[in-house]
């Protein structure tokens, strides 16, 4: 497990789905009976989110909740991950919200894991990290995922890291890149420095200014390969990040081509995982 969802965020979710209350099951008249909910994986898959889904049928007022598995789990067809046991009010309040984000999230996480486990066939020392392009409100959710499938987070936002994308450089004119990384190392000197390129030639150009690290976006392998040859007698390489149409298809090609370091949206894409949840009436 990466980092806990905490209570308040999952209270919000279940106020979201049912503010004011379960018309069907309150219509029904069957509130206060008793039963059990198991949630169970359709298919083989990495789990992401179960200890959320422990505390989202808790708090939707199931007295007792087992957790069977871990996010970061692989899991195979078949396997009970949650058995809750409560009133019908309870686990009708909880198992949409609970069986929804476990989808969500280890569907993102299986394809997270594919992708690492793709790209290191082509190398096995490189990282696969994912964007902050994923559904904005959703951060926390999301990076819980890709990271039970094993990926990092990319930046966590605009706060946390310096990256210089051509939209930066739109406004420094004709300034070289040697004067504003020295400015940029003065005022973030904490910071590691990374910067995009979207030409072999910037790619090299960059890195001669000393840059920690050179994002290269939307070139092909052959031409990360090339960048990197074109860097081979510098005193200190920069990590090379390749970005851009990163997928399971071609995620071994670009680390065999040297890149230190994928950048990926494509877990964030990834169709729900299928689990199923069966209610059963407790009669004693």
């Amino acid at each position: 497990m990466s980092f806990p969802i905490p209570d308040e965020r999952l209270l919000s979710m279940l106020r979201e789905d049912a503010p004011y209350g379960d018309a069907t099951t309150l219509g029904l008249g069957i509130g206060e009976q008793q039963g059990r909910a198991v949630f169970a994986a359709r298919a083989t898959m990495v789990a992401c989110c179960i200890e959320e889904a422990e505390r989202l049928m808790l708090l939707a007022g199931c007295r007792s909740v087992q957790r069977l598995a871990a996010s970061g789990a692989q899991v195979e067809a078949g396997s009970e991950l949650l058995i809750a046991e409560g009133s019908a009010t309870a686990l009708h309040r909880g198992a949409k919200v609970a069986q929804t984000l476990m989808e969500i999230t280890s569907g993102i996480a299986t394809r997270a894991r594919r992708m690492l486990l793709a790209a290191r066939e082509g190398h096995p020392g490189v990282g696969v990290a994912c964007t902050r392009k994923h559904l904005p409100g959703a951060k926390d959710v999301m990076l819980k995922a890709i990271m039970a499938g094993g990926c990092v987070p990319h930046r966590l936002g605009l706060s946390d890291s310096v990256l210089v994308f051509t939209q930066h450089r739109a406004f420094l004119g004709r300034k070289p890149p040697y004067l504003w990384v020295a400015e940029l190392r003065a005022a973030q000197p904490e910071r590691k420095i990374s910067v995009e390129a979207e030409t072999v030639d910037d790619a090299v150009w960059f890195a001669s200014a000393g840059v920690d690290c050179v994002q290269i976006d939307k070139l092909s392998p052959e031409q990360v390969a090339e960048a990197i040859r074109a860097m081979a007698n510098m005193p200190r390489r920069p990590m090379i990040a390749a970005t851009g149409g990163i997928t399971e298809a071609n995620a071994a090609a670009y680390a065999a081509a040297g890149a230190d370091l994928l950048v990926t949206s494509a877990p964030y894409a990834a169709p729900p995982a299928d689990i199923s949840v069966r209610m059963t009436l407790q009669t004693s």
